[in-house]
Parts: structure tokens; sequence; C-alpha cells
């Protein structure tokens, strides 16, 4: 019986300290190289949400210009 322990940590003792260890970094250093780099999908839908940022800013700036001439002092209002 105790041969055959002495058989198994000599198998478990260095993939426990060596092997697991590597394929864990491994494994997880992939996984976390692919989630920085951005997907088609989210560089569609970044530059979909950089289009609208642009076409809200413009709303903005109208709606300025227009309270600039109905109402002068509006910014001193608030």
């Amino acid at each position: 019986m105790s041969f055959h322990s002495v058989d198994l940590d000599a198998i478990l003792i260095p993939f426990v300290v060596i092997v697991l260890p590597l394929w864990l970094w491994l494994h997880y250093g992939s996984r976390w190289r692919q989630a920085k780099v951005l997907t088609a999908d989210n560089e569609r839908t970044l530059g979909e949400l950089s289009e609208q940022a642009d076409r809200l800013q413009n709303r903005i700036d109208n709606l300025e210009r227009l309270l600039d001439a109905a109402v002068p002092d509006w910014r001193k209002k608030s």
C-alpha cells in the first residue's frame, strides 16, 4: 500500500507544483489577452455610440444657441 502512495505522490507533487500553475497561467493569460482586444461588434457599437454622442452634442449646441437668442441671461439664472 505504501508503494502505491509513493508512486502517486511522485506524480501528483510535480503536477501540482509545476504543471498546474503553468497551465493556469497560460490559460488565463490567453483569456486576458483576448478580452483586451476589441471585437468587430464592439468596434461597431463604439462607433455608433460616438456618432450618437456627436448628434447629441449638436442638439445641445443648437438649444443653447436658441436660448441665447431668446433669453440672453438664461445661463446666469441657473
